[in-house]
This record gives C-alpha cells, sequence and structure tokens, in this order.
C-alpha cells in the first residue's frame, strides 16, 4: 500500500509538471506588476525606475511565452543596478510577471570633484542613476580614507528630523571632519557646526543668534557664522561693505570676529552649555 502510493504521488508530480509546462508554452505574459516594500516614499520612483529598465533588458517579456521568461536572469539583471537590497521574481497564475522591490534608500546626494553618488543610512554608495532620482540632503566636500562621507551622516540625519535646520539648510560643505558648513537657502553666510558631536546645543545657540543678532544685522552682515565652541557664537564680517541695519541700541556692538555671547543673556548663554 505504502509503494502504490508512493507511487501514485509520483506519478501525480509527472503529470502536473508537463500539464504545467504545456500550459507555460501556451500562455503569454500579459503584463508586469511591481511592487515596492520598505519607505512608501520611494515608491513611485522605484517603480518608473525599474520599468525604464526593463525596457532596456535584452529580451522581451511582456507578450513572450511564460516558459521562455528566465526569472533568474530578470532578478540578476535589476540587481546588477545597484540600486536596490533585494529583487525577486516570480510568474503569477494570472500570466504576470511579479517583480519585488526592496529599496536602497538614500539619505543624503554626495557631490565629490566629478562624481555623483548616493549614500544610505548604512553609508553604502547608491548609483545616482537619471531614472532612480529621489530628493536627498546635499553634500559636497573632498573625502580621504581617514575622513568618510558617512562620517557626517550623524548630522545630515539631524537635520532631516529638525523642522528648523530642515527649513533652513540648502546644502553641507565638507571642508573637513572639524568644520562641517551649512549652506542656508537664504544666500548671505554660512554656518560652521564644527563636528558631529553637541548637535542639540549647536542648533540652540544658532537659534538664539538668529533671534538676537540677525533682525539687527541683517543676513548679508556677516560671511561665516560659527557655533563649533562651546558656549559662544562666533561670527566674522564679510570684507565687502554692507550698509548699516542697527539700530541705536546695538550700534556699538561690533562681533567681527569676536564671540557674541554680549549678544544674549545669562540665562541664554547657559542654554547653548551642557
Amino acid at each position: 500500500m505504502k509503494w502504490s502510493v508512493l507511487l501514485l504521488l509520483f506519478a501525480y508530480c509527472i503529470t502536473m509538471s508537463v500539464w504545467a509546462k504545456a500550459e507555460a508554452d501556451r500562455h503569454v505574459c500579459e503584463g508586469i506588476d511591481i511592487e515596492v516594500r520598505g519607505q512608501r516614499k520611494m515608491d513611485s520612483v522605484v517603480v518608473r525606475g525599474v520599468a525604464r529598465e526593463l525596457a532596456r533588458y535584452p529580451h522581451r517579456i511582456r507578450g513572450e511565452q511564460l516558459s521562455r521568461i528566465n526569472t533568474a536572469a530578470i532578478e540578476k539583471y535589476l540587481t546588477g543596478l545597484n540600486t536596490f537590497e533585494s529583487v525577486n521574481c516570480m510568474i503569477t497564475s494570472g500570466s504576470r510577471l511579479k517583480i519585488e522591490i526592496v529599496p536602497l534608500v538614500p539619505v543624503m546626494r554626495l557631490f565629490t570633484g566629478d562624481k555623483s553618488y548616493y549614500i544610505n543610512k548604512e553609508g553604502k554608495q547608491i548609483e545616482s542613476k537619471a531614472e532612480f532620482y529621489t530628493e536627498a540632503p546635499v553634500v559636497t566636500g573632498r573625502f580621504n580614507s581617514g575622513f568618510q562621507p558617512k562620517d557626517i551622516l550623524p548630522l545630515v540625519k539631524y537635520i532631516e528630523k529638525d523642522p528648523m535646520l530642515r527649513e533652513l539648510v540648502g546644502m553641507v560643505e565638507a571642508t573637513d571632519a572639524n568644520n562641517l558648513l551649512l549652506v542656508p537657502r537664504m544666500l548671505g553666510h554660512v554656518v560652521n557646526f564644527g563636528d558631529t558631536t553637541r548637535l542639540e546645543e549647536k542648533k540652540e545657540a544658532l537659534r538664539l543668534f538668529y533671534r538676537k543678532v540677525m533682525p539687527y544685522k541683517g543676513w548679508e552682515e556677516y560671511d561665516t557664522v560659527s557655533v563649533k565652541f562651546r558656549g559662544q557664537v562666533v561670527a566674522t564680517r564679510r570684507i565687502k561693505p554692507v550698509a548699516p541695519t542697527m539700530t541705536e541700541d546695538v550700534e556699538d556692538m561690533d562681533p567681527d570676529e569676536k564671540t557674541l555671547t554680549d549678544h544674549l543673556t545669562e540665562e541664554e548663554i547657559a542654554r547653548t552649555e551642557e
């Protein structure tokens, strides 16, 4: 009885395999479905990008016999783009090719020399392809073995999470590991944030500077505002003269390359210190 059951199961498997092959030979691929898993903001970008890449795939997919579609080869082709964490292809019961994509999500776009590429949260490089373009914080700079792009990820992530800095900063310029410059969307000056430590303290110092000094001096008075030093703000007045915008109450205050703590109350200064 046991052997009879095994023989029946074996015969059933062979019959189903022959039937499935015959059905595959008879049916053609009716279309392609792309499913993106992960962060929802990447869905439309990835779907458009994959569709454009498949249009360049060397073999026909839509309208091709199902038996002639090599899903493993399609997975290898898409994985080779260095844009996805994983790719899974399968033929559905509805005679369609289903592609499941887990994209690499960029957290910043890096420009260094004549190269441009994305960086994900683990610091992995993602090729900057037009098909998969997405908005991400822009970073420029020169890097080496001792100073890698991933070293400034804490600052980039902090900017993205903070409403004030997210609206303020248009780009980050990495001069070196100890001089990370925030370039505001409104032209006039840059902000030297130093390194990636004490970010909350530095942001608070910058906020107080904007509230206490900028209304009197204006955005074009200084070329650099530095919050890299503990407990103080240092500003460098630009060489090109600017029409005075100070009121009588502060006209004697000249923060040219001097600390600006005199503009703040003792309580506010304390808030910038640990």
